[in-house]
Order: C-alpha cells, then sequence, then structure tokens
C-alpha cells in the first residue's frame, strides 16, 4: 500500500470516529432529563407541592432527622414515626437530651438525672436535693399524663401527621428550582417567596415524598428518608415505668 493510500484510509476512519461521537454528543444533549423519573419533575410548583403532600399524607412511617425552631429554641430531632406512635431522640440547643416514646395515646419520657433536676430551677444550678431526687428518674421512663399541659407539646415531635403537616407549611408564591440530589436520590426543588418561604427538595424516584425541608424564616432543616419501612415499637417494661400522673391525681383527691 503506497504512502497515500495509508494518509486516505486514516483520514476517513478519523471521520468515522468524529461522526460516531457527534451523533453519541447530539443524543446525550436532546435526551429526555426525566426519562426513569416519577414524571414529577414536569409540572408546575403547585402541582409538585399538591402530589409531595399527599404522598407523605398517604405514608405508613418515616425516619425524620435535623433541626427545628419552636418558641424561639432550637431542637436537633432524630425521630422515627408512624402513624400510631414514635420514638426517638429530641435534644434543646444548649440543653440536655431527652428520649421520646409514643404508642398508642401513651406518651413516655426518658431522660438523665442533670436533665429532671434542672426542669424546675429557671437555669439555676440545682441543689443537692434536687440531683437526689432527680436520679431517682434516671433512666426511667415517666409516662406522662394527657391532661399534662407537656404532653400537647411533647406531641408535637411524636405526632407524625401533625409534625409534618406543620414542617411543609409555606408561605409565599411558588416556583420551581433546581435539580439535585438528597442521599443519593434524584430531586426536584419547590421553593416559597424565592426561598425565604420554604423549600422542600422532592424525589423524582418512585413516590414523590418531601427528602429535605428547610423551613421558612430559617426555623431549621430536616432530611426525610426511609419512607414506609416498618420499625418496632413497644411500651416500656413496667419496671421501667415512672407513673407521675397517678400520683398527681392521688394528691389532689
Amino acid at each position: 500500500m503506497s504512502g497515500c493510500a495509508r494518509t486516505r484510509g486514516t483520514t476517513v476512519l478519523k471521520g468515522v470516529v468524529c461522526v460516531g461521537l457527534t451523533v453519541a454528543l447530539a443524543a446525550c444533549g436532546t435526551g429526555d432529563p426525566d426519562a426513569g423519573t416519577n414524571g414529577v419533575g414536569k409540572l408546575s410548583a403547585s402541582k409538585i407541592e399538591k402530589k409531595t403532600r399527599a404522598a407523605a399524607e398517604r405514608a405508613r412511617s418515616v425516619k425524620l432527622s435535623g433541626t427545628v425552631v419552636s418558641n424561639g429554641r432550637t431542637y436537633r430531632l432524630d425521630m422515627h414515626l408512624k402513624r400510631d406512635g414514635a420514638t426517638g431522640k429530641v435534644a434543646a440547643k444548649g440543653g440536655s437530651a431527652f428520649w421520646l416514646l409514643r404508642v398508642g395515646k401513651q406518651m413516655f419520657l426518658k431522660a438523665d438525672a442533670d436533665f429532671w433536676a434542672r426542669q424546675k430551677k429557671g437555669g439555676e444550678e440545682p441543689s443537692k436535693s434536687d440531683v437526689q431526687a432527680a436520679g431517682k428518674l434516671d433512666g426511667k421512663y415517666v409516662k406522662v399524663p394527657a391532661e399534662d399541659p407537656a404532653y400537647k407539646q411533647l406531641s408535637g415531635f411524636a405526632d407524625m401527621q401533625s409534625l409534618l403537616e406543620g414542617l411543609m407549611m409555606m408561605s409565599g408564591e411558588r416556583e420551581t428550582g433546581d435539580r439535585g440530589e438528597v442521599g443519593g436520590v434524584k430531586t426536584v426543588r419547590v421553593q416559597a417567596g424565592g426561598g425565604s418561604g420554604g423549600v422542600v427538595d422532592v424525589s423524582l424516584i418512585g413516590s414523590p415524598y418531601p427528602l429535605r425541608i428547610e423551613r421558612a424564616g430559617g426555623a431549621g432543616t430536616l432530611e426525610l428518608g426511609d419512607w414506609n419501612k416498618e420499625f418496632a415499637l413497644e411500651p416500656p417494661a413496667k419496671q421501667q415505668v415512672v407513673d407521675y400522673g397517678r400520683k398527681i391525681v392521688a394528691d389532689k383527691g
């Protein structure tokens, strides 16, 4: 073969490769970004919000972790919730952590002695007698009676439906934002008021669950996962429970 023939063959080969790459790149550029997704990314912001709310309302359970600001205080939540109860940890910024357990209508709170010793001190250092008394509750599950004002406050952390409704409240005109990922799952963003009124990252895979929430006014950011994943939920053993509600009723009588 002459040098000229080899040159022509090389030129033809290069041309074929270039054409192939051009076609491949063109195919990538015109592909559907919603291919393989649940399709909500094609919808308007208001319709996406409606669908993610409906998905959350139908869900049986969820794992929730992050921060919320309530009544001027910041709390760190690590909760597993389902329709008939919840279990998990709540930690107040600058304060002690406590564990919540709700089984049906029964509410239990567990904390260490330091937590209990400081409950009635208004920030002051607890006395020796406070510490001694609190020691009896260290690591115990304290049953919270339904008539106690604390019951309603704690329910805000342990009631799946009301908690999700509160977290997903947004204010302002809705618009779709960037595509992204949360925990490796593709998402589309819905924001209100330019983002200051709340942001929800919605799953583009499977059911359109909310996977990340930024609350309006900087009132906390949370991630949600393990949707519909079952977990055990049982009341604590009787020897681990202190039912102070009965004592209060007895004292009133």
